[in-house]
């Protein structure tokens, strides 16, 4: 969270304001300042579900191998989920040319297994599964939207993120 308070300007009750806003509280707004700004509390990955979707995972988990997760791994994750869960090589490795050679897709997913086996619900869980004889990707369906909603929380709090704020690539 980032808070600015501008103490030529700012009076001393304008700024507890701010900080009691900053910590979800309700300020008691001066009679003189009648602008006091409304600040939306961060999300935060506890506001995902715990509750077991599919194989032991949950809402959270996935927010926190998104989170794990190298910037180019997490785009190719979540290009996968944008397409309805099965990509093929191609299609993904096209998406991505230039930015990730078509002989590093592999190499970039590595860090996916790795960070599954550490952060999932047990040592066996799949997560991006690969079908070498069909050539694709596949995200099991029932954890598309579960999916959708952790990155739209790493979207909206890129500070809790390996490698800060992914490249757009596109």
């Amino acid at each position: 969270m980032r808070l600015t308070i501008n103490t030529e300007t700012d009076t001393y009750e304008q700024a507890i304001a701010a900080v009691q806003a900053a910590y979800g509280k309700r300020p008691a707004v001066p009679v003189d300042w009648p602008e006091a700004p409304a600040v939306e509390p961060m999300p935060d990955p506890q506001d995902l579900g715990d509750d077991v979707i599919k194989d032991g995972w949950s809402e959270q988990m996935l927010f926190q191998v998104i989170a794990a997760l190298m910037p180019r791994a997490r785009e190719v994750i979540r290009r996968v989920v944008d397409v309805g869960g099965t990509a093929t090589y191609d299609s993904v490795q096209q998406y991505f040319a230039p930015a990730i050679p078509r002989s590093k897709i592999g190499g970039t997913l590595t860090s996916v297994q790795a960070v599954v086996r550490r952060l999932g619900p047990d040592n066996r869980a799949k997560l991006l599964q690969r079908d070498e004889q069909a050539r694709v990707y596949r995200i099991d369906r029932e954890l598309l939207e579960p999916f959708r909603r952790a990155f739209a929380l790493a979207d909206a709090r890129t500070d809790l993120l390996r490698g800060g704020p992914s490249e757009t690539v596109t």
